[in-house]
């Protein structure tokens, strides 16, 4: 038996979902610019990038050069992204905008924790759902069960303390029904992760991870995908995409931890990508027309990429309208360019995503109550 089937109790399961929320407001104009578009270069006549500078999509878009190490995962049918995508949230304000995204809508709990706890029985382990960083995020409320941890270290009883875990296995050993069971898994789950902590981790095909937080989480997730655990989704931010002032350098340094963390987490996982997703999502995107401080402001629409197993990538989904101002969003009298509307609700994107890992019809209406799902078309 694997050892995911001791700890879930379900042995042919094995997708993971990994959620890397860009915090900040990403400038999906800055990562996939519409190099092609007039009106980009119009907008934005120091920020904009030279379609020199860009890898070269497809005829429409470009990504950022900082991004090239995800150009081979697009080249291999691996990547997708959809533009002009985000929430209905008109307030512009990152609290809000990030809240009601991580909800899923006006509605108590988190859409990955509705989608957790709508999977069958057996699958809820303790290793589940698990948060990179300190804090649960909101996404995740509500799920069964969720580790949060910035390390292996942190998922510990007793502080190792051998004698204080046998009391406790035998204190639950004697347990039924759902709580010895959640018990037994949590054991289970410990045995796995010091096994994985004393083993010092050598990443797989050549990949190699960077020393920071994000790479470091990245390395994580991998290891406890690849030691079978049963890990079903998991949740990991990168922070700091606020870019009022000075833009391009730190869109520079935030766009080089992404795609090294992602290309090395996709070269480490080899061919367990195929049944793995990872969707990179923002709680809006910037302004089409630069400010006066070589920076952009609250806007709406954003990027959202998706990458992983099944995906029909190498191409932009969903709608697209271009950047003329008469086809932008307008904030009352305001001169110049208007926002990038949001013609692609990111629920649409999630649920077929969703979907992929096992959320069935009824699933999906419980995770998103309310909301009339038109799913983009990221499957064949």
């Amino acid at each position: 038996m694997s050892p995911q089937a001791v700890i879930t109790g379900n042995s042919d399961e094995r997708r993971t979902l990994v959620v890397v929320f860009l915090r900040g407001a990403a400038d999906g104009l800055a990562l996939v610019p519409p190099i092609a578009d007039e009106h980009y270069y119009r907008a934005r006549p120091r920020l904009g990038l030279a379609q020199r500078e860009a890898v070269r999509l497809d005829g429409q878009f470009g990504l950022h050069p900082k991004l090239q190490p995800l150009e081979a995962s697009w080249r291999d049918g691996e990547l997708a992204i959809v533009h002009a995508c985000g929430t209905e949230d008109q307030t512009r304000s990152h609290f809000e905008a990030q809240d009601l995204m991580e909800h899923g809508g006006v509605v108590a709990g988190g859409w990955l924790g509705r989608f957790l706890r709508n999977r069958p029985a057996e699958s809820r382990g303790a290793l589940a759902g698990v948060a990179v960083g300190k804090a649960l995020p909101e996404c995740l409320l509500g799920a069964p069960a969720v580790t949060v941890m910035q390390n292996f270290d942190d998922f510990t009883l007793g502080g190792r303390t051998p004698a204080f875990r046998s009391q406790l296995e035998r204190l639950y050993a004697m347990e039924r029904g759902q709580l010895g069971a959640a018990a037994r898994d949590t054991f289970d789950a410990l045995v796995r992760i010091e096994a994985l902590r004393s083993t010092k981790y050598q990443p797989a095909n050549g990949a190699t991870y960077g020393g920071d937080e994000f790479a470091t989480g990245l390395s994580q997730l991998a290891r406890l995908i690849k030691a079978d655990v049963g890990l079903e989704a998991a949740s990991i931010d990168l922070p700091g995409w606020d870019s009022h002032f000075a833009q391009q350098g730190q869109i520079e340094t935030l766009a080089t931890r992404l795609a090294a963390g992602i290309e090395s987490f996709r070269r480490d996982l080899g061919p367990r990508m195929a049944t793995t997703t990872v969707a990179v999502m923002t709680e809006f995107g910037r302004t089409v027309e630069e400010n006066s401080a070589f920076g952009t402001d609250h806007g709406r629409g954003s990027t959202l990429f998706v990458l992983g197993g099944g995906v029909r990538g190498g191409r932009v989904h969903g709608a697209w309208r271009g950047l003329s101002p008469d086809l932008l969003e307008r904030r009352g009298v305001l001169e110049g360019y208007g926002d990038l509307p949001v013609l692609n609700n990111y629920r649409n994107v999630l649920a077929p995503i969703l979907a992929r890992h096992g959320a069935t019809t009824a699933g999906l209406a419980a995770v998103f109550p309310g909301f009339a799902l038109d799913p983009v078309g990221l499957y064949g």
